[in-house]
């Protein structure tokens, strides 16, 4: 039997109780990007970049320029103070090309096809007006998709992902492997830029499969084997290691404590969010959020889903989205865990036979418990049910709903069936008026 925690029909706290369902795609849907306030872009194995709606779910513009599957997308806003801003988008394919796009008129602005094996990740640095490829070296470009520079072959492998970090720095990701380089301007006043690999942390024991940016001083990476390791954004130093979730000192679930089979796809952790407090992780089935002031794991659920959590990400409430390979999306609430008050130590008869000795230890024990921190867990509130194969990741679009892609070819967008509801009632109500229709009777 599963260990999988389980909710009811009556689901009072999820308020996705209406879904749109997108077709388009013709293979697994793996990306998706929010443009503006309404807009985003689906990419996937097919080459096919759609934009759509994400209030009605109207397919906007339909793009075709690769010939082989999108590894990577990336919004890329004009900055031009002399122009209207546009909204473009980059994307990279295993075709070994990078194509930027115009999400106005869907057209081609510029298309990169110097590549020696395929980009694996795309960043833009929106301070410095340059953007960067990676795969098997580090390239940086211009807006108008000048090679600004690059760096000599890293690996076979390659950069898999990329993270800015302070003083014109990015963290590189190439394998077990994360390499600090520094962008650093020409100096003959040109717009030139030269990188510089800076420093090489070899601290993980297995390829690096996530990175995140916390804030300006510190970044998290997550491995294959279950390593968190917690990064100064300054001096590259480690501040903290966790490489034991399922050793946790959490106290157990509801559930009988479960340990992780020591299997690397039990252990893996495959995705990390961020806020200024926590860092929230996807290791295996489960997720777990991690406090980066108290330095340890605060609330877990060990097994969230039936199979590995692909993405994860906080909403900006208490809650946490999630959603794996199993086909399910849940929503989760961070809850603090209420404590028990410390019983005062009795006095009198049962001292004799000392059960007031072992009633005062007792009470120093709760008493030293209630000094503590808070301890939290993670309730189950939602369940969406829609997709029928592995959901890939999902965007959270504020009072617009939620938008998730899968392996099922399709795109979901799960709305707040109350506020669709009144929205309904209003359009209608108004369509009337304009009509004559309403009338006031007495």
């Amino acid at each position: 039997k599963s260990s999988v925690q389980t909710i009811g029909e009556e689901q009072i706290q999820n308020p996705y109780t209406e879904l749109l369902v997108l077709k388009g795609h013709q293979d697994i849907v793996r990306f998706l990007v929010q443009i503006d306030d309404c807009r985003f872009a689906s990419a996937g194995d097919d080459g096919i970049i759609f934009l759509w709606n994400a209030q009605t779910g109207e397919k906007l513009l339909e793009l075709h320029g690769h010939t082989h599957k999108i590894t990577a997308i990336a919004p890329f806003s004009s900055s031009d103070a002399s122009e209207e801003k546009k909204h473009l988008i980059l994307t990279a394919s295993a075709d070994r090309t990078v194509i930027v796009w115009d999400c106005t008129s869907g057209r081609q602005v510029q298309k990169v096809s110097c590549f020696h094996s395929t980009v694996k990740c795309l960043t833009v640095l929106q301070r410095l007006d340059v953007w960067l490829s990676g795969g098997s070296d580090l390239c940086v470009w211009n807006r108008k998709l000048d090679l600004l520079c690059k760096t000599s072959h890293l690996t076979d492998a390659g950069i898999s992902a990329l993270v800015e970090l302070p003083k014109n720095c990015v963290a590189a990701t190439v394998g077990k492997e994360l390499v600090i380089f520094r962008l650093i301007a020409s100096d003959d006043g040109s717009e030139g830029w030269n990188v510089l690999e800076v420093k090489r942390l070899v601290d993980h024991q297995d390829n690096i499969l996530s990175l995140v940016s916390v804030n300006d001083l510190t970044f998290v990476t997550g491995s294959h084997v279950g390593e968190l390791i917690v990064w100064d954004a300054l001096d590259w130093t480690k501040q903290a290691c966790e490489c034991n979730f399922w050793d946790s000192s959490v106290p157990p679930d509801v559930q009988p404590e479960i340990k992780l089979s020591q299997s690397p796809n039990e252990t893996s952790v495959q995705h990390l969010t961020s806020d200024e407090e926590c860092v929230f992780a996807a290791v295996g089935k489960g997720i777990y959020v991690y406090n980066l002031q108290m330095k340890r794991v605060i609330a877990c659920q060990r097994t969230a889903h039936d199979s590995s959590v692909l993405h994860i990400e906080k909403l900006p409430n208490r809650q946490l989205i999630s959603c794996s390979e199993d086909g399910s999306v849940r929503i989760w609430e961070l809850r603090e865990k209420l404590q028990l008050p410390a019983e005062p130590v009795p006095t009198g008869f049962f001292n004799m036979w000392g059960f007031g000795r072992a009633n005062r230890q007792a009470n120093q024990t709760a008493k030293k418990m209630q000094d503590n921190t808070p301890m939290y867990f993670l309730e189950l509130v939602g369940d969406l049910i829609g997709h029928s194969s592995a959901v890939q990741m999902f965007l959270y679009f504020g009072e617009l709903g939620l938008a998730t892609c899968s392996a099922d070819h399709l795109i979901i967008l799960w709305k707040d069936g109350e506020r669709e509801s009144r929205l309904r009632s209003l359009t209608l109500f108004q369509k009337l008026a304009q009509n004559g229709d309403l009338q006031l009777k007495f």
